[in-house]
């Protein structure tokens, strides 16, 4: 037998074992590398996942606080509103059980039961927001479900108090199923003070970190949109509270993880106006104008304004602008169709037209060239000048035009048509009483030989921002306009044209480019009644805390902030606790300019003021005072016989505005008029001052006159009967 070779066993080669030890030791590496980077390196961030994960943040809305008129009668406040919900977690387990209470509570709430839960019923109940009709119980309980068992769904909202009685009392026999209260805000006095209260709106995207970093939610907090829900948005706002609790995966509670933030609530504010003369305000000049529109039988006057002062102190009394809207139709959303047809309305109900209209302001701006005249000595009160119906007046662009029949025009007075001779000798006070137009051309711009040279409009410029013109008056509300109160400069820039004589004499009669809010007339006429004492116009009277203990707070109208500390706030003024604000004297404070001329050329030297001289104030007050006690003045048929002395000017003011211009209107010399009427009262000691003002309403005396003198009347029988109450055996 042959012996064969044994085959000897075949050699590993070293580098393949190499190769294993080297790429188990790279994996190793690796992944003790990855877990050194998820246990220490991004260790903070995925503990704070973590925590993410368990730890939920409950904000929890703060009460907003409540508007109150200066009697503390109710203008804004939160109510109740029900809606029912269900928690998927706390339904019971049987699926019959809980059918059961699906059809009998669709039976109550008229909400479909929804029927078989599929994933397109599910998807489909997503594209509807909470409350929204579409998607049955079913599905939007079953939707819950999967996001958050734990939190409730709503099916409906702001039911009936009966309805929600019901739901609540039957709680035991349908688990899960629970009232849900949201506040929302509600307004007792509705449209009647809309245009001052203004209304709530969602917060919208543009401004939603900034509200997030107030600790506002989104979809859920409302901001003020208008009036002072808007402008007192930070005082009745208050301060959301702050939960932070630990959830498990379904979303339950289980304990809070710190200590609770507690709600602040926003703070009460009262405000300056008294509901009952606004109520009076309102029906006044609603009546004069359904009175004139039914007399033409067109609707003629279409908007006006109302506003009621305290000239002692700038507290508004009354503010009514007409048309109004109904504040409370945006309780719980916006309707689109709603905000769209007043948005389109010509009328602009949603603007306050008090402070955010301008309009010329016709011959009640003559308070402002009468007390530049007179302070000026243009004239002296025993004056006489020549007021015929009409005058004609060579007009110059320039000092060096030549007198033709191509530039002289004539200026007419308004009782031309009923007087061609017009008023005949005048002095300054009756130029005031009668509203003469050619007194005032006269007074405003000179005329020939008899006045030689008149205010001019640089000056006039000057009495009438001291009145309070061509700014805005720093009242604690949004959208203030400013006016216009124009000059050469402004002319060149925006007409491209020089000024002119002409230009002068129609500024003086509150014509031409001057515009002006309500407001600032107002003001004008007010700071002549005080006796040149112009007082911050102010619609707060008081901020309270939920205690009803005063809160003092400042205000700075120019970045429309309030405050605690007045050093905070250069410029602002206290407005709670009341304190009158004086703006300034313009018999203490110089505010207007030098005035000299060398040769033919005039300047104004702004770096030398002076003050109104205290006769030039009572010599303006006579006049208007003059405007009741003499027979043609243009107030004494309204208030001869008023048991209180009044004193006022009227005026009717031409115009040309878009409306106009759509109609045809605007034709040279017989255009289209505003009416105006200011007044105020007792004369020797006023404590109310009130303008009145209707659009397209012709002459002031005889449309805005009867509305300002009702709300004058109501005004004195309202303290007499407050005064009666506060000391009953007075009257017995």
């Amino acid at each position: 037998m042959s012996t064969g070779s044994i085959p000897r066993p075949a050699r590993f080669e070293t580098w393949r074992i190499a190769a294993i030890y080297i790429v188990l030791v790279l994996a190793f590496t690796g992944l003790l590398m990855r877990l050194v980077n998820l246990q220490v390196l991004q260790e903070s961030d995925w503990t704070a996942q973590a925590i993410d994960n368990y730890t939920n943040e409950v904000n929890v809305p703060a009460p907003r606080g409540i508007i109150y008129d200066r009697n503390g009668y109710i203008l804004a406040r939160n109510v109740a509103s029900y809606n029912i919900v269900i928690t998927p977690a706390d339904l019971p387990d049987d699926e019959s059980d809980i059918q059961r209470i699906y059809r009998q509570l669709s039976d109550l709430i008229d909400v479909p039961v929804g029927g078989v839960v599929t994933d397109a019923s599910l998807e489909e109940a997503k594209l509807f927001a909470a409350c929204v009709p579409g998607p049955g119980i079913a599905q939007l309980v079953a939707l819950q479900d999967t996001l958050a068992p734990y939190s409730p769904v709503k099916l409906k909202c702001n039911v009936s108090e009966d309805v929600a009685r019901v739901v609540e009392e039957r709680s035991i026999d349908w688990p899960g199923v629970s009232v849900e209260i949201d506040p929302i805000r509600d307004y007792p006095t509705g449209s009647l003070t809309a245009s001052l209260v203004g209304f709530l709106g969602p917060i919208p995207a543009l401004f939603e970190k900034e509200y997030r970093d107030k600790g506002f939610i989104p979809n859920r907090d409302k901001i003020g949109y208008a009036g002072v829900e808007d402008s007192l948005q930070d005082i009745l706002a208050g301060r959301n509270g702050l939960r932070v609790v630990e959830i498990d995966v379904a979303g339950q509670e289980l304990r809070n993880l710190e200590p609770p933030r507690p709600t602040v609530p926003g703070q009460n504010v009262y405000l300056t106006i008294d509901t009952r003369l606004q109520a009076v305000a309102e029906a006044s000049l609603v009546q004069e104008i359904n009175f004139w529109n039914t007399y033409f039988g067109t609707v003629r006057i279409s908007s006006g304004v109302v506003i009621a002062m305290n000239p002692k102190t700038g507290e508004i009394l009354a503010m009514v602008s007409y048309p109004s809207y109904e504040n409370n139709r945006f309780a719980r959303l916006i309707p689109a169709y709603y905000y769209e047809q007043l948005s389109q309305d010509a009328r602009n109900p949603l603007l306050n037209n008090a402070i955010a209209a301008e309009f010329p302001p016709g011959s009640v701006f003559k308070l402002s060239t009468a007390t530049g005249a007179y302070n000026e000595n243009v004239v002296e009160l025993d004056t006489v000048i020549q007021a015929p119906g009409q005058l004609l007046l060579c007009e110059k662009f320039n000092p060096n035009d030549t007198c033709t029949d191509s530039n002289t025009r004539p200026f007419v007075d308004w009782i031309f048509e009923q007087n061609p001779d017009g008023f005949g000798q005048i002095d300054f006070q009756h130029c005031i009483a009668y509203s003469s137009n050619v007194c005032f051309y006269k007074l405003g711009g000179g005329f020939e030989d008899e006045i030689k040279q008149g205010l001019g409009i640089e000056r006039l410029q000057q009495y009438a921002r001291a009145l309070g013109y061509d700014q805005r008056s720093g009242i604690q509300l949004k959208g203030e306009a400013d006016g216009l109160i124009p000059d050469p400069q402004w002319k060149r820039i925006n007409t491209g044209e020089n000024w002119s004589t002409g230009d002068t004499y129609i500024a003086s009669v509150g014509q031409g480019y001057v515009l002006a809010t309500p407001l600032q007339i107002l003001m004008s006429g007010a700071t002549i009644a005080n006796r040149g004492k112009l007082m911050q116009p102010t619609i707060v009277r008081e901020v309270t805390d939920g205690e009803g203990n005063p809160v003092e707070m400042w205000f700075n109208p120019d970045p429309q902030q309030f405050t605690v500390s007045p050093e905070q706030t250069p410029g602002s003024y206290q407005i709670s606790p009341f304190t009158p604000n004086l703006k300034w004297d313009i018999t203490v404070t110089p505010k207007i300019a030098n005035y000299s001329c060398d040769g033919s050329v005039c300047s104004l030297d702004e770096s030398k003021l002076k003050i109104v001289d205290p006769e030039t104030v009572e010599a303006v007050r006579g006049g208007t005072r003059l405007s009741i006690t003499d027979s043609r003045g243009t107030l004494n048929e309204l208030f001869s016989s008023f048991p209180i002395a009044v004193a006022g000017k009227t005026g009717t003011a031409e115009y040309c505005d878009d409306v106009a211009r759509k109609a045809n209107r605007c034709n040279f010399g017989a255009w289209p008029t505003h009416s105006w009427t200011l007044a105020y009262a007792p004369y020797e000691d006023p404590e109310i001052i009130v303008v009145a003002f209707a659009y397209n309403g012709g002459e002031g005396a005889s449309v805005a006159g009867p509305i300002v003198e009702r709300v004058i009347k109501a005004y004195f029988e309202l303290k007499s009967i407050d005064i009666s109450k506060e000391n009953p055996s007075d009257g017995q």
